[in-house]
């Protein structure tokens, strides 16, 4: 039994399925995907959450597991540029392309001296990527035994000041323009950290889109979580859609632990009903588990746990339809503000507040994919980075969210509209919806409302992160954002493997072999 339809639960079920299991995935939305959402809207199509395909290679491996490829399943393009950069004082864009000799040239460009220097921590970044993708990724920490090899212990003395130090000084260390330090720093967003909290470790992200390839799958990113469902049904996973979890079933032999033995769900109606399991795997958001879905004596990570643990931000997410073309915007498009340690402090640190002004997000699908907006129009996805606190309220069409999330929204479209040279860009919005940290809480059971997860703070990473089984419960297993290894659509991916590998009693720490001969 499989809680939650999200890409980590639907891989999760396809991995089983295919191993063998009889698998039932529960979903208590009316459709699959979980953050991967979908808004529709007057010719619109919107990703309401990932847009951003990095780390190729780990869908591609997930789809051979499956018997297929990323290149039958998806159609992928990559983005030039990856992304554009606007800076608060800064008169024109810089555009970033996943290529090392440009960005070293670029770098150089920008800060003489700075070319040199970014090669060197892009060559660290690519090690330490590769290092972690065969020994740290994949493992569920298990045992430590098969970490004992010669390239880690090799390495420890470098892993060691990388896990110590910050992402933030060590961009610092490396260039000295506000932007380009920005650019080395902003991987702390996808951790959901800021770059002073996130030690440089992370700096490995960097591999990913600045010398590696930012790309796109044509149609969006529900293409990729029809994929996994697709495959998934195809071994024979069943999904149940509109069926919520409200309890984790369990019994206690006279000496012996506690053991899931199924669950009991509700419908739309609201009857409740038994389901029978072997095994059972919660894909939903791991505090909503704990704390909601098990009874105080079997939970593993109470509610005392959460109060010590660090929650991502929150986030306003703006979805507008634009009349007219907006080159100035690429497919990705950053807006940083030069005093990013008020931004980060406003969303972290005690009292939080809305940032004003913010660094945003904005995602352009329309530059690459024209399916996403009618002719003639442009389809903008921004993302605010707020504090996680559902007490800012929830979103709505045409305005009609809680007001610090307009208020937010109405801010923020007129920084797009002063920075990219669009003045008259808040008169040709045709359509507008917004989500706050509320609808988060409310429709995906996220902790405190957060956009991501669990921050990648050092006592939050590897080993130090959720595990993926139950102390209290056998038979009890975990994966998704909020367990190991951590959060985006590759991680979810990797976590499914791990839990199919743990149930395996495998410890070995890359990933499990492909198929002799996967689908071209």
């Amino acid at each position: 039994m499989v809680i939650g339809a999200g890409i980590a639960g639907l891989a999760a079920a396809g991995l089983l399925a295919r191993d063998g299991w009889d698998v039932e995935v529960l979903e208590r939305g009316g459709t699959t995907g979980g953050r991967a959402g979908l808004l529709e809207r007057d010719g619109f199509r919107f990703d309401t959450g990932p847009s951003w395909y990095l780390m190729p290679e780990v869908f591609d491996h997930f789809f051979r597991l499956m018997g297929s490829s990323a290149a039958r399943e998806l159609q992928l393009q990559r983005l030039d540029p990856a992304y554009r950069v606007f800076g608060e004082n800064y008169a024109e864009p810089l555009d970033v392309r996943s290529d090392l000799e440009h960005t070293v040239a670029q770098f150089e460009a920008v800060e003489p001296g700075a070319g040199a220097r970014i090669r060197d921590y892009l060559a660290s970044a690519r090690r330490t990527y590769e290092l972690a993708v065969d020994h740290f990724l994949y493992t569920s920490y298990a045992s430590f035994a098969p970490l004992l090899t010669r390239a880690v212990v090799r390495s420890l003395p470098g892993l060691a000041r990388h896990l110590t130090g910050s992402l933030h000084d060590l961009a610092a260390r490396t260039v000295g323009d506000t932007r380009l330090r920005q650019v080395l720093g902003y991987p702390a967003v996808f951790l959901a950290s800021a770059p002073r909290m996130t030690p440089s470790l992370y700096h490995l992200m960097s591999h990913m889109d600045l010398a590696d390839s930012v790309q796109y799958p044509q149609g969006g990113f529900r293409t990729v979580i029809g994929a996994v469902e697709r495959l998934a049904r195809a071994h024979g996973a069943r999904i149940r859609t509109g069926a919520d979890v409200v309890r984790i079933r369990t019994e206690r032999a006279s000496a012996g632990p506690a053991r899931a033995r199924g669950v009991v769900w509700r419908d739309a109606a609201g009857a409740e009903h038994e389901l029978d399991a072997d095994l059972v795997v919660s894909a939903a958001d791991l505090h909503h588990t704990e704390t909601a879905l098990l009874p105080p004596e079997l939970r593993t990570y109470p509610e005392r746990w959460w109060r010590r643990r660090r929650s991502g931000p929150g986030a306003v997410l703006v979805m507008l339809g634009v009349r007219g073309a907006l080159p100035e915007l690429a497919h990705h498009s950053l807006f940083f503000i030069e005093d990013w340690d008020a931004n980060f402090a406003a969303i972290f640190e005690e009292p939080t507040r809305v940032p004003d002004p913010a660094s945003v997000y904005v995602c352009r699908p329309s530059a690459t994919d024209p399916d996403v907006a009618p002719a003639g129009h442009e389809n903008l996805f921004v993302l605010i980075p707020v504090p996680a606190d559902p007490g800012l309220g929830a979103g709505g069409p045409d305005g009609t969210g809680a007001p610090a999330v307009e208020a937010a929204a109405d801010r923020v479209i007129d920084q797009i509209a002063a920075w990219a040279g669009v003045p008259d860009l808040r008169e040709r919005i045709v359509v507008r919806h917004t989500v706050g940290p509320e609808d988060f809480r409310r429709d995906l059971n996220s902790w405190r409302g957060n956009v991501l997860g669990p921050a990648h703070v050092l006592r939050q990473s590897a080993f130090l992160r959720g595990s993926n089984r139950s102390r209290k419960v056998a038979g009890l297993h975990y994966c998704g954002g909020s367990t190991i290894p951590g959060i985006g659509l590759p991680m979810c991916l990797i976590s499914a493997e791990i839990l199919l590998k743990d149930l395996r009693g495998d410890t070995s720490t890359g990933p499990l072999p492909e198929p002799a001969d996967p689908a071209p």
